[in-house]
């Protein structure tokens, strides 16, 4: 793979600027204008109101999405800097200009914007809680005297995967290429270059393979639906199955931004405290030693609580956790900037199979941040309540938007007075996009695109919203 080409700025549809004065008057690069277009979008304000951990809290504190997002975008475009800089100081690649660290550096920043943009409400459980749906509904429900899991495998093993393996990543992809439905069916019509940055997983449902030691073989990247787009931006950029390498940072920036936030975050919960992580992590130094001796976390988190004892402020333990975790994103952002750098030909070749943490004391350190979220936090009664009410919710809106889309658009069988009213509150814009990709396409075909139009619609909900929604259906006053 080679950065010019990586770099691609092609989108699906092209400039629409044609005059000379229109061109020389607006000195934006087309990254940039990638990052307008984001921030101008009705699908990136409302990550305002999907939360990452907490769905539904009171709190103002609690990251929301939105602000998730702003942070792996910040860190994002700091490693690009970081790694940008590196190639061109020690000329691993003499093809590596200075205005190609300009472009990873943009690029990064909009990838970090986006990156979750495709998430449904309540956090990751929603993907989970939307995939146990289609498993345990698709074989029972009806379409044309079939199952609706018999009849899609009939067509394409990949139509039924696609719903068995839901995916917030592959939504995303989708959401930004189709289905902002504006000026025509290209969505936000973002650079190609983007675009393939955001796909963490090149492959389809039938090619996932947990088994494979590859990192990029964990989920699908991609729906049926929109292979075609997909393989476009492969081709152009030359990535051609492999990962694009941009993809290992924002993958960094994302570990980074989430497994120390979700620290945070459960310390002002009131699941974490500082002697519960200073515990932990004088146990992870015993057994593996302290790591780098630029940074010891043991030691700077002792450090940090007596600098605030020694300041009498209020809180020294909140103030030693905070600052701490500034400390600890500092250090991982050297961790990933060296795990690029030192894997740079592997990575540039599609060969390198890990995130940028591998075989590091960091990648020790984040392995125990996230088992120690997962082991306080997400397996806590407080989080399994909050789980089983969305659980609720979700269930009973895919219930009744797939009964009514099932029967939608399909000649042989008419909508009843329910199932068009539950139709009618679906995006415009989503079905415009339907029926624009449904042209000339089979039964099988338009229905597994109206099964997509009910998760687009969904994943599209805010948290409030999609409770708001359930509430009022329910007839819950």
């Amino acid at each position: 793979m080679n950065w010019e080409q990586l770099l691609s700025t092609k989108r699906s549809r092209g400039s629409t600027s044609k005059t000379k004065h229109t061109k020389g008057t607006d000195l934006r690069s087309e990254f940039e204008k990638d990052y307008h277009r984001i921030i101008g979008s009705a699908s990136f304000r409302r990550l305002q109101d999907k939360t990452q951990v907490f769905p539904l809290d009171k709190s103002d504190f609690i990251r929301t999405r939105l602000t998730h997002s702003l942070e792996v975008s910040s860190f994002a475009k700091s490693l690009g800097q970081n790694i940008g800089e590196n190639i061109l100081t020690y000329k691993k690649d003499p093809s590596f200009t200075p205005g190609m660290k300009e472009d990873i550096c943009s690029i990064l920043q909009c990838a970090g914007l986006i990156h979750d943009i495709g998430n449904p409400p309540f956090g990751h459980f929603g993907e989970t809680a939307i995939r146990e749906w289609f498993e345990r509904n698709l074989p029972v429900l009806k379409f044309h005297g079939k199952s609706v899991e018999e009849a899609l495998t009939e067509v394409s093993e990949q139509m039924r995967e696609d719903f068995y393996h839901f995916e917030g990543n592959a939504q995303a992809l989708r959401l930004v290429s189709k289905l902002h439905f504006l000026v025509d069916e290209n969505g936000m019509n973002l650079t190609y270059a983007l675009l393939n940055t955001i796909v963490k997983y090149p492959v389809s449902s039938t090619g996932i393979n947990k088994k494979s030691g590859n990192i990029k073989d964990k989920k699908m990247g991609y729906y049926l639906a929109d292979e075609e787009i997909f393989r476009e931006i492969q081709k152009e950029t030359g990535t051609n199955g492999r990962r694009h390498p941009l993809t290992f940072i924002l993958e960094a920036a994302d570990d980074i931004a989430y497994k120390t936030a979700d620290i945070e975050d459960a310390f002002v919960k009131g699941f974490i405290s500082y002697y519960k992580l200073l515990d932990e992590l004088t146990e992870l130094q015993a057994m593996y030693g302290q790591g780098d001796q630029i940074f010891n976390p043991v030691k700077v988190l002792e450090d940090l609580y007596i600098r605030g004892k020694g300041r009498h402020v209020q809180k020294p333990e909140e103030y030693a956790i905070k600052n701490w975790i500034i400390r600890v994103q500092g250090f991982l952002i050297n961790c990933a900037t060296y795990g690029f750098t030192s894997n740079y030909n592997a990575i540039m070749a599609g060969e390198y199979p890990y995130d940028l943490f591998h075989h590091t004391f960091a990648e020790k350190l984040m392995d125990l941040l996230g088992d120690l979220a997962f082991r306080e936090v997400f397996t806590s009664e407080q989080i399994y309540r909050m789980e089983v009410s969305e659980a609720a919710m979700i269930d009973f809106l895919m219930d009744k938007f797939v009964m009514a889309v099932v029967k939608y658009d399909d000649k042989p069988q008419k909508l009843g007075t329910i199932d068009a009213k539950m139709v009618s509150f679906i995006s415009s814009n989503y079905k415009n996009a339907y029926h624009f990709h449904a042209k000339g396409k089979s039964d099988i075909e338009r229905l597994y695109l109206r099964l997509l139009l009910v998760t687009d619609y969904i994943c599209g909900m805010t948290d409030s919203y999609a409770k708001r929604l359930y509430q009022e259906l329910k007839a819950i006053v």
